[in-house]
């Protein structure tokens, strides 16, 4: 941003919170959100696999919603609330779907596991007890290339049974 507070000619100012913390920068309007994330600020966890929303690996949560980040412009999530898998740890250590793929082993090479964590987690905002074919069709999205989706669906359930012990 410039001097006087308005963005660079060709550039848009996009000003999102992510992970709870607040930041704006200029971008060009055909920026992509993953791009964004990823380079502009450093957050790598969200990964790049398909370009085309076909993977899943990009998926964040913007205001609740998980979105695949390769085909959305980052100037469109500005005003937005973005989660990205650096955000789910807390002070009191990790979320209980990070527990539940730890404790069900629920990822292999982990490249799609942040993509699957982030649509499970607003899976069970919407709904503490999912059955498991309403797991399997919330991450039909997700494409995981090693586990055969069963430990996965677990560590669904593992977290669903967590959450619904702590509330």
């Amino acid at each position: 941003m410039s001097d006087t507070g308005v963005a660079t000619p060709g550039t848009q100012t996009v000003s999102v919170t992510v992970n709870g913390v607040e930041h704006s920068a200029d971008v060009e309007p055909r920026l992509l959100l993953v791009h964004f994330i990823r380079d502009t600020l450093a957050l790598t966890g969200t990964h790049i696999g398909c370009d085309t929303t076909s993977c899943g690996a990009c998926t964040v949560l913007v205001d609740g919603t998980p979105m695949k980040s390769c085909t959305m412009f980052a100037v469109q999530a500005s005003g937005s609330e973005l989660t990205t898998v650096e955000g789910l740890a807390g002070p009191e250590g990790l979320h209980p779907i990070q527990k539940g793929f730890h404790e069900e082993h629920g990822l292999q090479c982990g490249f799609c596991t942040p993509g699957m964590m982030l649509t499970s987690i607003a899976l069970l905002e919407e709904n503490l007890s999912p059955t498991e074919e309403e797991i399997r069709f919330a991450l039909s999205g997700n494409i995981c290339r090693c586990t055969g989706y069963q430990n996965i669906v677990k560590a669904v359930q593992h977290a669903a049974a967590s959450q619904a012990e702590g509330s």
